[in-house]
C-alpha cells in the first residue's frame, strides 16, 4: 500500500523548509563547481569522492522531500477500534475523537497523530509514527553531508595542492574565499544543530519515549527501556533488516504490535 501525501498549509514552516532548501542547493552547486571538479581534474581526489557526496546530497534531500509530504500518522474521522484494544484508546479533548493512547493533537495541523513526536517546522510535518523513520534518515543524512562539506572546505586551503588550472573569469573563483567561507558557517550552524537533535531522537528511541512525553513526563518508567533497542528501532523503521533503515526509496512495513504498546498503522 502506498504511503499518503500529507500537505500542511503553514508560511511559517513554508519559510523554513526554503531555507533549508537553500543550503542544500549553495552547497550542492558550489562545493563540486569550486573544489570537486578542479581536483579531480587535475588528480588530487579521486572519482569516488565526487560520487560520493552526490550521493549523499541525493538521499538528504530525498529524506527531506519524503518526511514533509508523508502522512506522519494521522487518524481517520471513525477509526475502527479493535474489540481487544479499547482499553488502550482515549478521547482527544481538543477534536473529541478517540485515538490510541500515546497518540497525541497537533494544534498546527489540527489533527491527531498517532505516536506524534513533535511538530518539525523544518519539514512542515509532524513527526510521528509513519514518517520517523524518514526523519532519522534526515537527521542522519544531513550529519553526513555536512561533515563531508567542512572537511572538502578545509582540505582545499591546508590539504590539497594549489589548482594549476583556474580560470579566473569565472564568478565561482574570482569570490572562491566568500562563496566557501559562507558553506563552512552554514555546515557549522546545521552540523551542531542537527546534531543535539540527532542525539535526543536516537535517547528517545532508545529508551521508546517520544519528546511530548519527555517534555509532559507522562511515562511511569520514562528513564529506562522498555524494550531491547533492536526492537524499537525495528518498529520505528518497520523492518528488522538494518541495512534498510538507511534507504529512503522504499515503503515502510508496519510491524504489527498492539497500537498502545508501539508502532502500529
Amino acid at each position: 500500500m502506498g504511503q499518503r501525501i500529507h500537505f500542511v498549509v503553514d508560511p511559517q514552516g513554508w519559510c523554513c523548509m526554503g531555507l533549508i532548501i537553500f543550503v542544500w542547493l549553495y552547497n550542492t552547486i558550489f562545493i563540486p563547481k569550486v573544489i570537486l571538479f578542479p581536483h579531480y581534474e587535475e588528480g588530487n581526489i579521486s572519482v569516488v569522492a565526487v560520487l560520493c557526496y552526490y550521493f549523499c546530497s541525493l538521499f538528504c534531500i530525498a529524506s527531506l522531500f519524503r518526511a514533509s509530504v508523508a502522512d506522519p500518522g494521522k487518524l481517520p474521522e471513525n477509526p475502527k477500534i479493535p474489540i481487544t484494544e479499547r482499553e488502550y484508546w482515549e478521547l482527544c479533548n481538543k477534536c473529541n475523537m478517540m485515538r490510541p493512547k500515546r497518540s497525541h493533537h497537533c494544534s498546527r495541523c489540527g489533527h491527531c497523530v498517532r505516536r506524534m513526536d513533535h511538530h518539525c517546522p523544518w519539514i512542515n510535518n509532524c513527526v510521528g509514527e509513519d514518517n520517523h523513520w524518514l526523519f532519522l534518515q534526515l537527521c542522519f543524512y544531513t550529519q553526513i553531508l555536512s561533515s563531508y562539506t567542512l572537511i572538502l572546505d578545509f582540505c582545499h586551503y591546508y590539504y590539497f595542492l594549489p589548482l594549476k588550472k583556474e580560470n579566473w573569469d569565472v564568478f565561482v573563483f574570482r569570490h572562491e574565499l566568500a562563496l566557501l567561507r559562507i558553506s563552512a558557517f552554514m555546515g557549522l550552524i546545521i552540523l551542531g544543530g542537527i546534531s543535539r537533535l540527532f542525539y535526543t531522537q536516537l535517547m528517545g528511541i532508545f529508551t521508546d519515549t517520544t519528546s511530548i512525553e519527555k517534555m509532559s513526563n507522562c511515562c511511569e518508567d520514562v528513564s529506562r527501556p522498555r524494550k531491547p533497542w533492536q526492537q524499537t528501532f525495528s518498529e520505528v523503521f518497520g523492518t528488522h533488516w538494518k541495512i534498510l533503515w538507511f534507504i529512503p526509496f522504499r515503503q515502510r512495513q508496519p510491524l504489527r504490535v498492539p497500537y498502545h504498546f508501539a508502532n502500529h498503522v
